[in-house]
């Protein structure tokens, strides 16, 4: 299983760190798993932030977030981030990490590819 945290209450210009733990066998290789985080604000449709893929070497973002936001993975460790800095209202959702194997190498950014989801984790951007 996928299980989020760090999620949070932070005010306007704040950071915060989202980490994804892959647990159980079907994580037993990790690095073969594409990674990505989607975000679902209140009342609003879940929406693609960011992707890596397997080795980590490759990232893809969401254009509205300019460059505030970064992916990465420790391999070693089964666990994908997510560097938040410059927050901004806007950005109140629950985040959601995301796996997929059937892919290769690629960066996956389609929410329909993915196979695993995790359980979500709240960020709350206060103004």
């Amino acid at each position: 299983q996928l299980v989020e945290s760090g999620g949070g209450l932070v005010q306007t210009g704040g950071s915060l760190n989202l980490s994804c733990v892959a647990t159980g066998r079907t994580f037993s290789s990790f690095s073969s798993y594409a990674m990505g985080w989607f975000r679902q604000a209140p009342g609003k449709e879940r929406k693609f932030v960011a992707a890596i893929n397997l080795s980590g070497q490759d990232t893809h973002y969401a254009d509205s977030l300019s460059g505030r936001f970064t992916i990465s993975r420790d391999n070693a460790k089964n666990t994908v981030y997510l560097q938040m800095n410059s927050l901004k209202p806007e950005d109140t959702a629950v985040y959601y990490c995301a796996a997929t194997s059937k892919f290769g190498v690629g960066l996956i950014i389609s929410e329909g590819l993915y196979d695993y989801w995790g359980q979500g984790a709240q960020v709350t951007v206060s103004s």
